[in-house]
C-alpha cells in the first residue's frame, strides 16, 4: 500500500499544496496571520515531500518520470511552488520567494511543452493547469516587483499574463464541457485559472510602470477577468447544487484551490482598484473556501484511516486518479 501511495503522490501533493497555500494567502490578507502560518507550514511539509519525490523519480526512476511529465498534473508542482513563494513574499521573505520563483521557472518550460504536445481532444479540468502554472509565475513575479526586488519583474509578469491568457483559450478549446455536470472536482480548475489570471492582472495594476491610460486599461482588464471568474464560479456552483456529487474523491482539492483563488483574486482586485465592495465579497468567498478546505481535509484524514485499516479492494476507491 505504501508503494501505491508513493506512486500517486505527485498529483495529490500538488493539488493539496495549491489549495492549502492559497487559503493561507487569503487568511494572511484578511488578518488571520497565525492560522495562515499554521496551514502554510502544513503545505510546505507536503511540498517538500513532492520535491523529494520529483527528484527521486527524475534521478532513479527516469522512465516513470517521463511517463508522468507530459500529463497536466505535472504542472501542479509548478503552481504549488509559486503559491508558496507568493505567501513568503507577502511576509517579507523575499530571498526565499525568489528562490522558489527561480525553481518554478526552471521546470515550467519543459513541463509545459511536454503537456501541450500530448493534449487530447476532450480533457477534464486539469487541462487548465497550463494557464494556472503560467499565471502563478506571473503573480509571484508581480508580487516580488511590488516588494521592490526589481522593476523588470513587472515586465516579466505582464508577458506571462498574456501567455497565460492565450493558454487559457487554448485549454478551453480542449475542455470537455460535460465535466461541468459529471466532473469529480477538477472541473473547477476552469474558473481557478481565471482567478489566477485575475490575481496576476491585479498585481500589474499595482505596478508603477504603468500610469494614465495603460493603468486604467489594466484596471478594466482585471475587472473583466474577475467578472468572467465569478461567472464561472456561479455556473459551477449551480451545477454542484443541481447535480450533487457527495462521494469523496481526491480531486476535490482541485475544487478547494479555485474557491480560495477566487477569494484571493477578489481581495487583490479590490485593493488594486480601490473598490471596498470587492474586499467584502472577497472575505465572504474566503469563508466558503476555508469551510471547503476544512471539510475536504477532514474527509481526507478519514479516508487515510480507512486505507490503513481496510482491504486492498476497499482502498482502491481512495487512490488519487491520474487526472489531477
Amino acid at each position: 500500500m505504501a508503494q501505491r501511495w508513493r506512486q500517486e503522490l505527485p498529483p495529490v501533493a500538488g493539488s493539496f499544496v495549491m489549495a492549502t497555500g492559497i487559503v493561507s494567502v487569503g487568511l494572511y490578507r484578511t488578518g488571520f496571520e497565525i492560522v495562515s502560518w499554521l496551514i502554510f507550514a502544513l503545505a510546505t511539509a507536503v511540498w517538500l515531500l513532492l520535491a523529494i519525490d520529483f527528484g527521486t523519480r527524475l534521478l532513479w526512476h527516469r522512465s516513470q518520470w517521463e511517463g508522468e511529465a507530459d500529463t497536466s498534473p505535472a504542472l501542479t508542482g509548478v503552481a504549488a511552488t509559486t503559491v508558496l513563494g507568493t505567501r513568503l513574499s507577502l511576509s517579507g521573505w523575499q530571498i526565499a520567494a525568489c528562490t522558489l520563483l527561480a525553481l518554478a521557472a526552471a521546470v515550467w518550460p519543459g513541463l509545459l511543452l511536454a503537456v501541450l504536445r500530448h493534449r487530447n481532444q476532450r480533457m477534464p479540468g486539469a487541462a487548465f493547469l497550463v494557464c494556472v502554472s503560467t499565471q502563478g509565475l506571473a503573480v509571484l513575479s508581480g508580487t516580488l516587483a511590488l516588494a521592490g526586488i526589481g522593476d523588470w519583474l513587472a515586465w516579466v509578469a505582464s508577458a506571462l499574463f498574456c501567455v497565460g491568457m492565450l493558454l487559457y483559450i487554448a485549454a478551453f478549446t480542449h475542455f470537455d464541457i460535460r465535466q461541468v455536470w459529471i466532473g469529480a472536482g477538477d472541473q473547477w480548475v476552469a474558473t481557478g485559472a481565471l482567478a489566477s489570471s485575475t490575481s496576476a492582472a491585479a498585481e500589474l495594476v499595482g505596478a508603477h510602470q504603468w500610469t494614465g491610460t495603460p493603468h486604467r486599461l489594466l484596471e478594466v482588464v482585471a475587472l473583466l477577468v474577475l467578472g468572467l471568474n465569478l461567472f464561472g464560479y456561479v455556473i459551477l456552483l449551480l451545477a454542484e447544487v443541481i447535480r450533487p456529487r457527495p462521494e469523496y474523491d481526491i480531486r476535490r482539492w482541485a475544487t478547494v484551490f479555485p474557491l480560495g483563488m477566487t477569494a484571493v483574486a477578489t481581495l487583490a482586485t479590490g485593493a488594486a482598484t480601490d473598490l471596498p465592495a470587492l474586499r467584502t465579497l472577497g472575505e465572504l468567498l474566503l469563508v466558503v473556501a476555508v469551510g471547503a478546505w476544512v471539510l475536504t481535509f477532514t474527509i481526507l484524514l478519514a479516508s487515510l484511516r480507512s486505507i490503513a485499516t481496510s482491504s486492498p479492494a476497499v482502498n482502491a476507491q481512495y487512490v488519487a486518479p491520474r487526472s489531477i
